[in-house]
């Protein structure tokens, strides 16, 4: 687990080399174990009396559920079937190390000079960071970006120049595809083909149904019905806003049509003139280290936590910090915090950790890490976030009270290890606290030290959905796109397959996939979420219907409510039904009408019903 994070986050040539080595080793290690017929026989024998044996619910779970992963690893195929599953395991997992690094690469060999006039309109935080990069990098320009998300999306957003915006856009969207050394196509093409072979001999049609069989949604039909639902909405809500943001654009003097590389330059000033909202007044508040301060604060007011810096714990890089994470005086596990971008470190932001919570073995408390990927300030300044990187920070702590929070004897069902479609729920259900007012309120100007202005709050809640059928667009088509890859046979290029997908579809023009096939991470760099891409809308389905409990209760951290958060969805890892640990949470099912509302697409009247439909 050690040795996983530094290839994500703090990697170079040599790891890479021994990274592309270990993959094998670790895929033919666990083949040797799932594909024993010796070992299943015995599970298989315990499987069968389970009702018999006197365990109590935990054990009979951890029982049900490694039965299962025998059965999905391969462990009833004959041998000449398991010989060829074993092939299929290690090379899976030789491909998808190498897709990663391939993304990784061309991100990290490929930067854009910029001059003065090319940062036009760029705000001072967006000039800091690219000069920053430039002084990384050693260029003599006076500003740099990359193809990274966090290097991309300020040039999106605010650069004046087109031009730059375009180009800035093309290497971002080509990650992967630049028929170079790191291109990934023909590693697409083999993924989906040994993916679709190593379902067919576990008896299913696809692999996406070979996937959702152990998911909450079950079928590649629930999931995709519930993508279809949001879909419509969300197109809808983007078209109108499309005619909005070509007239805006003509009436700057932009003539031509409005492209991919324009909408969300043209989106920040549709949101100016609609909402009067600036999302640049609120960065002076939201300081790195207030914000996860208050990620801290919402863990105290919830669950009674409390996070005491540990500076004698060296981190795996000088950016690294580590907190004793306490609860009744006792250290109950330790947090990582690793918040910014920089060379040898991936794209994107992710929990992991370097030790599972269990008693089987004494009381093994976990150690947590969360990482980001946020522009790192001049040696000297706070680091300043955007709304949305705020949310990253509250999400990725989410995910790692999901580990903390653990309370489980057996390590196969702790904390995160849950699946695909319920594990977003507890990190994208704590997003909802950072706009909470006693949340905000802790928030204050890096320069005068005065609170948030009600004003502004009000503009910004009241620009919450204003660019919501944008997000949905992207996000939507990306889960699309991959139950397609998972669930038909795949015929020409990649570029090709994805085409056709967008237009199957009716993708606007002007939008672009969240994750284009070549540097899909999430699908292609390993299985995790393969064909479960969708799970994020899924579990928003839960975590907007569930917030809506504290909403009933009229206090945000209602002590009830909050024990049944902590005790059905944090602590509880995989010890029942995930269904089941909802209802025992909400009281209920949940329903798909919060989420519709909350993006924006709906009205309170106009939808309802469980997202199983």
């Amino acid at each position: 687990m050690v040795f996983g994070q530094l290839c994500s986050a703090a990697t170079n040539d040599e790891l890479q080399g021994v990274e592309r080595d270990v993959v094998v080793l670790v895929a033919r290690h666990w083949n040797g174990i799932f594909l024993d017929p010796k070992l299943f026989a015995r599970i298989d024998a315990l499987h069968v009396q389970r009702d018999t044996l006197g365990l109590d619910p935990e054990a009979l779970r951890v029982l049900e559920r490694y039965h299962l992963d025998f059965v999905r690893a391969g462990a009833r195929l004959t041998d000449d079937e398991r010989v060829r599953f074993a092939v299929i395991v290690e090379r899976l997992a030789s491909l998808g190390t190498q897709f990663g690094q391939n993304v990784l690469a061309d991100e990290q060999e490929t930067v854009f000079a910029l001059t003065e006039g090319e940062m036009g309109g760029l705000p001072d935080f967006a000039r800091a960071a690219a000069a920053e990069t430039a002084r990384d990098r050693k260029l003599s320009a006076p500003f740099a970006v990359t193809p990274s998300r966090s290097s991309v999306e300020p040039i999106l957003h605010f650069a004046k120049d087109r031009g730059v915006r375009k180009k800035i856009w093309r290497a971002f969207v080509l990650r992967g595809a630049n028929g170079n050394k790191n291109d990934n196509s023909k590693i697409i093409k083999e993924i989906v083909a040994l993916r679709a072979e190593q379902a067919g001999l576990l008896g299913y049609e696809s692999y996406a149904a070979y996937k959702l069989a152990d998911s909450m949604a079950g079928t590649p039909a629930a999931a995709r019905g519930l993508l279809e639902q949001v879909w419509e909405g969300g197109r809808t809500k983007a078209e109108a806003d499309r005619l909005a943001l070509q007239g805006l654009a003509r009436s700057e003097g932009q003539s031509a049509p409005l492209e991919a590389w324009d909408w969300r330059y043209y989106a920040e000033k549709l949101r100016l003139a609609r909402y009067d909202f600036d999302e640049n007044e609120l960065k002076p508040y939201l300081q790195l280290e207030k914000v996860v301060d208050a990620a801290f604060f919402v863990a105290g007011q919830l669950f009674g936590l409390a996070f005491n810096p540990r500076s004698d714990i060296v981190g795996y890089h000088p950016d690294v910090r580590v907190w004793d994470v306490m609860r009744g005086g006792k250290v109950i596990g330790l947090f990582y915090g690793d918040y910014f971008a920089r060379p040898g470190k991936r794209s994107g932001a992710w929990m992991t950790s370097f030790r599972e919570q269990s008693k089987l073995d004494g009381d093994q408390i976990p150690f947590i890490v969360n990482t980001c990927n946020f522009s790192k300030p001049p040696e000297g300044q706070p680091a300043l976030l955007s709304l949305d990187e705020a949310r990253t920070v509250f999400h990725e702590m989410g995910h790692g009270l999901h580990g903390l929070l653990s309370d489980v004897t057996y390590p196969r069902i702790w904390g995160t290890n849950v699946v695909r479609d319920f594990v977003e729920l507890p990190s994208q259900i704590y997003e909802h606290w950072l706009e909470e007012s006693s949340v905000l309120a802790r928030f204050t100007h890096v320069q005068t030290g005065e609170p948030i202005p009600e004003a502004l709050l009000e503009r910004m809640r009241a620009a919450r959905t204003a660019n919501s059928g944008f997000e949905t667009v992207e996000f939507v088509s990306s889960a699309i796109l991959d139950m397609d890859y998972h669930s038909q046979p795949m015929e020409g290029s990649v570029a090709d397959f994805e085409k056709a997908v967008l237009a199957g579809i009716g993708m606007p023009r002007e939008i672009a996939l969240r994750h284009a096939s070549t540097h899909f991470l999430h699908l292609f760099s390993g299985d995790g979420y393969a064909a479960g891409y969708y799970s994020y809308l899924w579990s928003e389905v839960l975590d907007a219907d569930g917030f809506r409990a504290f909403k009933e209760a009229g206090d945000p951290f209602d002590p009830a409510t909050s024990k049944r958060l902590h005790d059905f969805i944090y602590s509880a890892g995989g010890k029942r039904d995930f269904a089941d640990a909802y209802r025992l949470f909400r009281g209920r099912d949940p329903a798909v009408l919060a989420l519709l509302e909350d993006r924006g697409l709906v009205t309170a009247e106009a939808a309802g019903g469980p997202p199983h439909g």
